[in-house]
């Protein structure tokens, strides 16, 4: 029981700093190009398996609260909860771990902010910007 609670816990923590995080630099981590500082936290799954569950709430209460509506909350939410995934994979591999969270996020997020809101812009040029903007957290920070 002592083990669950300890998860559970950790899991609302980080939960919690990411949606603080991207709630409190709105300007920044909502748009057609956003760089969100919040993402910088997809790395934790590398030491704890509770950034998971944590990371995936984060995102989706941030989404819920400041995003794009339905598509965002849903894909953009299952992006960050890939990610998470697929870095804690790749844990033995310290160096690529920040690789899932820029894979991702500009591959689902890139894509439908061209689609629904960005349909001028080349969709390239979209997942660029999202990828930059995940570059900038996940590596350089």
């Amino acid at each position: 029981m002592k083990k669950a609670i300890k998860f559970i816990s950790r899991a609302a923590l980080v939960g919690a700093i990411y949606a603080v995080l991207t709630l409190a630099l709105y300007p920044i981590s909502f748009g057609a190009v956003q760089f969100r500082l919040s993402e910088a936290l997809t790395l934790l799954p590398l030491l704890i398996p509770e950034a998971i569950p944590g990371l995936f709430v984060g995102c989706l209460v941030s989404n819920i609260i400041g995003g794009f509506g339905p598509v965002d909350i849903i894909f953009g939410s299952i992006a960050t909860l890939l990610a998470a995934i697929f870095s804690r994979l790749l844990r033995k591999y310290p160096l690529l771990v920040p690789l899932p969270p820029v894979v991702f996020n500009a591959l689902i997020v890139g894509s439908y902010l061209k689609f629904l809101y960005l349909k001028d812009v080349p969709l390239l040029a979209s997942i660029g910007w999202v990828a930059l903007g995940e570059l900038m957290a996940c590596y350089a920070l």
